[in-house]
């Protein structure tokens, strides 16, 4: 992660976009880096938040896409897809609020699309979780 450190916002936008895919590593610990290193807040949340949700989009448009070769290159079961379709079936595109939660939350993106859930509510969701996951990050990062 350092070496993506290097880049600044350009790398805190690839190891956002990576850590929403296949890559596993931590968007959060490069937006506190970012933040260490003098960034802007806003400018560094809105980067690692675009970042992150084109990352969730490639995962849903994974997902959509059913080839199940790409599916498992993000290490996404097929038990996995078959046991959140009742999650899905409840909250629709709103479960797409959870896809920032490590490990579950690439398998939300990848379900979403699988089964097919409405695009625009699933990318507006996952738009809200990422970018309030990164702010309370910046709030944690004031605290200390």
């Amino acid at each position: 992660m350092e070496y993506l450190m290097e880049f600044g916002l350009l790398g805190l936008f690839l190891g956002s976009f990576l850590a929403a895919t296949v890559v596993p590593m931590s968007a959060d610990v490069l937006l506190v880096g970012m933040l260490v290193a003098g960034s802007s807040p806003v400018l560094t949340i809105a980067i690692a938040t675009a970042g992150n949700w084109l990352g969730g989009l490639t995962s849903y448009a994974i997902g959509r896409s059913g080839r199940w070769e790409w599916i498992e290159r993000l290490h996404v079961k097929r038990e996995s897809l078959e046991s959140q379709r009742s999650r899905i079936e409840r909250y629709g595109a709103a479960i797409a609020l959870l896809t920032w939660v490590p490990i579950v939350g690439d398998v939300f993106a990848v379900a979403l699309g699988f089964y097919r859930v409405h695009f625009w509510g699933m990318a507006f969701w996952t738009l809200v979780g990422k970018c309030a996951r990164f702010v309370t990050w910046y709030l944690i990062y004031l605290l200390f």
